[in-house]
């Protein structure tokens, strides 16, 4: 009962705002990353299975998350 108490509403709302700037920060990511790629990424991922292409990706989205995540913590 005493950890229920101990959770503060402003935690758990700043929480939840952080977590939406986040998510919105990563999704205008992918929208400026598919505007200045001169070929649709997803038709290069899903069906020519470019691997090389998804790993780039998938590495650029885990370093803009890091960044964002410190950005927020400071």
């Amino acid at each position: 009962m005493e950890f229920l108490i101990a959770i503060n509403i402003a935690e758990l709302v700043g929480t939840i705002v952080y977590t939406a700037l986040g998510m919105f920060l990563m999704w205008v990511t992918w929208k400026v990353l598919d505007w200045m790629t001169p070929f649709p990424i997803m038709k290069e991922i899903e069906e020519d299975q470019n691997i090389a292409l998804a790993v780039v990706i998938g590495m650029l989205f885990i370093s803009i998350s890091i960044i964002i995540a410190a950005v927020i913590v400071s």
